[in-house]
């Protein structure tokens, strides 16, 4: 049988890795795992106790395609009470996940052939669903004096129809400040091309607040998820805010995409936000996991690392050490027992010569995965 040319699309390398690693464990073998993009914790206990009694009164049916309105008035208080943000609940659709919000905004904005900016290194799934759509992926190759986060100058000859950002950022966690945000609102807008902000690790942050795009104007898509500070990744359950005359664009394909996000889900997300005290302690652990590996990767032999404003990554230039991430990455899970992200994953230019390190796990693992790192690095001068 025939495959459409969209289906051609690149595997996702961090999948390979994790079927690796847990090869290994099933060997017998104790993996520390620092390859994969989630939060050791579950969902928060409020979430799972709502959910609970919803399933002894409730036959969780579909919901409306924009999500449940409770939910939805609960995530445009979010925003006044994050960024001192007005939202009205009208304009937030509770999608799948964040995947959702991707495939509802894309298919909403851009026509076949349009050309979509995404910044490199950056999720290596918005590539991939571009080009599934038949819409073509532009890398923007960032700079590091840029903190890897696109500025105007690196699109003003692309013509674009429109941009997708993310900060924090995957794999870097770097962040936009108000200034380089406004900035790449105004270029893409001077292009009459769409600016889309991916904003899933917004409350994963470390000096400063990240800044949502709706701070700075209305004409634009957000897409955010429970996954990641809410400790939800297989809940698949997310939302995104759009302008107000986009609404119902969005909710006549979501009705036909995909019904509606999962209510099961919907309703553990609704308390989840509320349980304030868990998920700062999930912050908590973050903070104490990433000044570790602040100080202990450099100390075993990663040094040129970028600066990891928010999220629970560490991207690391490995350069000096090889040109092939995936072969560096396979003989560190063989020989550490410690699994670790190509660049390539990223980054199709440079990213055979980074590596992603994720500290999303508890911190004893991070502990014992640098010890491992480091007698691996020093076994190998």
């Amino acid at each position: 049988m025939r495959n459409s040319t969209r289906s051609k699309v690149d595997p996702f390398i961090v999948m390979d890795v994790m079927e690796a690693a847990r090869r290994a464990e099933e060997g017998g073998r104790r993996i520390i795992h620092m390859e994969v993009g989630q939060p050791g914790t579950g969902a928060p206990k409020g979430a799972v106790d709502a959910l609970t009694r919803s399933l002894q009164q409730d036959s969780l049916g579909y919901t409306v395609a924009l999500g449940l309105p409770e939910l939805r008035q609960r995530i445009a208080r979010l925003y006044g009470e994050w960024y001192n943000v007005d939202l009205s609940p009208d304009r937030v659709v509770v999608t799948p996940g964040s995947s959702g919000g991707f495939l509802l905004a894309f298919t909403s904005l851009f026509d076949t052939g349009d050309r979509v900016g995404i910044g490199a290194p950056g999720y290596p799934s918005y590539r991939q669903i571009l080009s599934a759509l038949d819409l073509v992926p532009v890398d923007i190759q960032t700079a590091p004096e840029n903190r890897l986060q696109p500025v105007p100058a690196d699109f003003a000859n692309l013509d674009l129809a429109g941009l997708m950002v993310a900060s924090p950022a995957n794999p870097t966690g770097t962040m936009l400040d108000h200034k380089a945000m406004g900035a790449l609102i105004d270029a893409t807008q001077a292009q009459n091309a769409a600016f889309i902000s991916d904003e899933i690790y917004h409350g994963i942050e470390y000096e400063a607040k990240a800044v949502t795009a709706l701070e700075l104007t209305d004409e634009c898509y957000v897409i955010n998820s429970f996954s990641k500070y809410f400790s939800m990744t297989g809940w698949r359950v997310g939302w995104m805010v759009v302008p107000e005359d986009h609404v119902r664009v969005i909710e006549r394909i979501a009705q036909n995409m995909f019904i509606c996000a999962p209510h099961a889900s919907q309703v553990a997300a609704l308390a989840a936000m509320e349980c304030e005290e868990e998920l700062q302690g999930n912050l908590d652990v973050y903070k104490a996991n990433r000044a570790l590996m602040l100080e202990g990767l450099p100390k075993a032999g990663f040094a040129k690392i970028a600066p990891p404003d928010g999220a629970f990554y560490i991207y690391a230039d490995v350069t000096d050490l090889t040109n092939d991430s995936r072969a560096f990455a396979a003989e560190i899970l063989e020989k550490a027992g410690v699994a670790v992200t190509p660049g390539l994953d990223f980054d199709a230019v440079r990213g055979a010569g980074t590596l992603r390190f994720s500290y999303a796990r508890a911190t004893e693992d991070i502990e014992e995965g640098l010890v491992r790192l480091a007698a691996f690095m020093a076994a190998r001068d």
